[in-house]
This record gives C-alpha cells, structure tokens and sequence, in this order.
C-alpha cells in the first residue's frame, strides 16, 4: 500500500535489567528520543526511571537527544521505558535510476573531509577477507549509477540472508552473518554500509523502529527494535532503505538515532559496578492512533520526564559518546 501523507505513531519501550546479585552504582546513557528531522516530527517525549534517577538530556556529535543518568546506591534492577508520540514522513518519491553522472556528482558532493565519518570504515562497518569473499560470490559491483546499485544491493542481501532472531549479538562482528548466512537487522544494516561506503556513498546506520502492516518482504518481528541504513545522494540528499525488510524506509520507520554504526545508536549503553550476572528484556510497541497498551504497571515512585519539563540539551561536539 503506497502512502504519500505522514502517519502518526505511538511507541513504548521497555528496557529491564535484571542482575543475580544487587549491584552497588549504574551508568547508563539512553538514546531513546526520536529525532526531529527528515520530515520526522515528535509531538511529545517521556521517560520514566526506576531506581529513582535525574537524567540529564545532551546532543551526541550526530545530532541525537541522548539522556544520560546515574545510580549510586544498591539496586537488583534497572528499568527504563520511554513513550512517544511520532508522525513519521511518507516514502521519498525516488526515481527509476540517476543521471548519468551520478557518479561524478557523488564523488564531489561526498569529499572525505566534508562526510568522512560515514566514508570510513568503523567498529561494525568495516572490510574484511570475508567480506571481500561475499561480494565477488554474488558479483556485486557498482552500477550504472548510485540509486539503482543501492537498490540492488538491499535485494541481493535479503535474498542471501536468513533472519533469525538470537542468532547474533550487539556486538556480533559482520563475520557471522557473512559465514552463517544467518543475522539480524544490524547485521543486514553493517553488510550494508560496508559495501555503500567501499562505493563512496556515506552511509550511516539508522536506530528505530518499524509498524509492521504486512507488506511484502517484512520480515522484523513486533516487538523488537530495528536498524536500517541511510545514504546520501545527488539531488536526494540522506534517505533510507531497509536491506532487512527489501525496501526504502517509508511512513513504517520510526527513526531514533543515526551514527556511523550500532555503536553510535545503541538504545542503551552504560556500565554496572557489581551486580554479577545480568539479564535484559526489552519490549517494544508501536501503534498508530490511539494510547498503546502498557508495557509495565504505572508505580508512582518512578520519576517522570516529558516534554512538558524538559531538560535542558547541552550540545557535546569533538567526541564520541
């Protein structure tokens, strides 16, 4: 079903981490918080902490709200769940194919110094000899022009893959998917822009989530979150396509945050001081319209942070967070 008119969205996410033994302090940064941008507009944000916490709001070097909180005193759990409210953009109206010296326009318009975080290779997005192998087993080259190559590839990568949740982990290297034929959408999304940026296309990964509506192709489960890669063309500028699901990211995709790879858009990243052994259940609900069910029991302990009493944002540059 083609849809040219934004869509709007609610979303909840869960995050629980459970450890064997109660842990002493907690750091943790969130990047949860969609983005603005794109033709993606936020109606409202809110965030809820349990062990009480007072979360600071910042800006990431790549434009992303991140909230980055504390824990100094003994606790068996950490809990954080985020609701918001999106309307996301319709599906750019993309041509066929590029000019003939799409190419050439690339190569001017993507000049190392200008793009090179997202021209050059990094933690989870990189070259390799397995890589190298896949590539010339399924004869993947540049094409007649960046558009249609991008397409392709995004085909070729859903055809050759198996999604298989549990199969890889956050920070499975692009080898296992490459050798097992199995993975998930981060490691559709790494396979991806490794192959774009050897092209001279930046490319980054997107963090988000997708409303699943049946359209041929889906094959990201509910409940879960999503990565999908964006690029930046001639006379495009940055759009999406999802290699996972074979297809351009339209009114469906939610966007979180944007980075050189997963490392960059983690929903969640931080450190436990004790603790032992930690366990992590993450739920996700996006639904269109109307309240979406709770994803935990409201408790009135819980500190609450929304748009109506916002935080202030402090801009970070020169370094990666």
């Amino acid at each position: 079903m083609s849809v040219d008119t934004p869509r709007r969205f609610r979303v909840e996410h869960l995050s629980d981490f459970r450890y064997e033994q109660p842990a002493q302090g907690s750091l943790m940064v969130l990047r949860l918080h969609p983005r603005a941008d794109g033709g993606q507009h936020v109606a409202n944000f809110s965030l809820e902490i349990d062990p009480a916490a007072a979360p600071i709001a910042f800006q990431d070097p790549f434009g992303n709200v991140c909230h980055l909180f504390n824990i100094h005193r003994s606790h068996e759990h950490t809990t954080v769940k985020s609701r918001a409210e999106v309307e996301t953009a319709p599906a750019p109206d993309l041509p066929e194919r590029l000019g003939g010296d799409a190419w050439a326009a690339l190569t001017e318009l993507a000049a190392p110094l200008r793009h090179w975080e997202f021209l050059a290779p990094s933690q989870f997005a990189r070259s390799s000899p397995a890589l190298e192998a896949f590539v010339e087993d399924k004869g993947l080259r540049r094409g007649g022009d960046p558009l249609s190559s991008l397409l392709e590839l995004a085909r070729v990568l859903h055809d050759a893959f198996r999604y298989e949740p549990g199969s890889t982990a956050v920070d499975s290297p692009i080898e296992h998917i490459l050798e097992t034929g199995s993975g998930v959408c981060q490691d559709y999304t790494h396979v991806t822009i490794a192959i774009a940026r050897s092209w001279g296309i930046p490319s980054r990964y997107v963090s988000g989530y997708l409303h699943r509506e049946g359209a041929p192709g889906e094959q990201t489960p509910e409940g879960a979150s999503h990565a999908w890669a964006e690029f930046l063309l001639p006379d495009l500028g940055w759009f999406g396509i999802d290699p996972t699901n074979d297809t351009i990211a339209d009114h469906r995709h939610v966007r979180i945050a944007v980075g050189r790879d997963y490392a960059d858009a983690a929903p969640t990243r931080g450190a436990v001081f004790g603790g032992g052994e930690s366990r992590l259940d993450v739920v996700v609900r996006v639904a269109e319209g109307g309240e979406p069910e709770p994803a935990i029991a409201p408790r009135a302990e819980r500190p609450f942070l929304s748009d109506a009493t916002p935080v202030p944002v402090v801009p970070q540059a020169g370094a990666d967070q």
